[in-house]
């Protein structure tokens, strides 16, 4: 994410903050091991394997960040023009990566939100609406909100997806959609528009790039 230069230090604070959350639960893991261990010992009988399980847990989980240079060194361009040029060409790529990555996670966001709702509005055993929350629909509407606001109008299909969903779902109250009579016009819109947005979604998610997790040697 792009964050302004205001930003960072606030982002540095929260990300140690979150660091620091994950110590404390790797340890309490680290604490948990050998009760984890008899526990797999049980289940797993003839299968189980002591090498399976180091003596140390803790040092499997780790947090770390970092906030790479937008442009490379105006120096590096006089220096060598060819090391400007590659530097540009990585700086490029992360960033690349970085939308892809946002692009997918809005979508699998938007096709989570939109199953669940879905669900909601099928009928259940006695062939009557399954009861929902309002945060069905509010989910929903704050999704839209940040989508609008941290979108980078990178992607022109994931867009008009969005949009079909928004104004699908415009206007339309959680009250109405979980009454039983008198509106059922209005569950099977949404019941329908919903599944051509899932629909849609579907090579979206399907093509998506893999999120790479880089783990330290033990």
């Amino acid at each position: 994410r792009l964050l302004p230069r205001t930003d960072l230090p606030a982002f540095e604070r929260r990300m140690t903050e979150l660091q620091a959350e994950l110590a404390d639960a790797a340890a309490e893991v680290d604490r948990c091991r050998d009760e984890l261990v008899s526990r797999a010992r049980r289940r797993l009988g003839d299968l189980f394997d002591p090498a399976d399980y180091p003596p140390n847990l803790a040092p499997l989980f780790g947090l770390s960040w970092d906030l790479p240079a937008v442009e490379p060194p105006d120096y590096l361009r006089r220096l060598s023009p060819r090391l400007y040029r590659q530097e540009c060409d990585r700086v490029r790529q992360r960033f690349e990566q970085a939308v892809q990555l946002a692009e997918q996670a809005f979508a699998q966001e938007l096709a989570q939100l939109v199953e669940h709702l879905r669900e909601r509005l099928t009928g259940g055993e006695n062939g009557g609406p399954r009861v929902f929350r309002d945060s069905a629909v509010e989910n929903l509407t704050e999704f839209f909100q940040r989508f609008r606001r941290l979108n980078v109008n990178s992607s022109p299909d994931l867009d008009a997806v969005v949009a079909e969903a928004e104004g699908l779902m415009r206007g339309v109250d959680p009250a109405d959609l979980r009454a039983s009579t008198g509106v059922g016009w209005l569950q099977d819109r949404v019941r329908e528009g919903l599944a051509g947005v899932a629909e849609a979604l579907d090579p979206l998610i399907a093509d998506a790039p893999r999120r790479r997790v880089l783990r330290s040697p033990r």
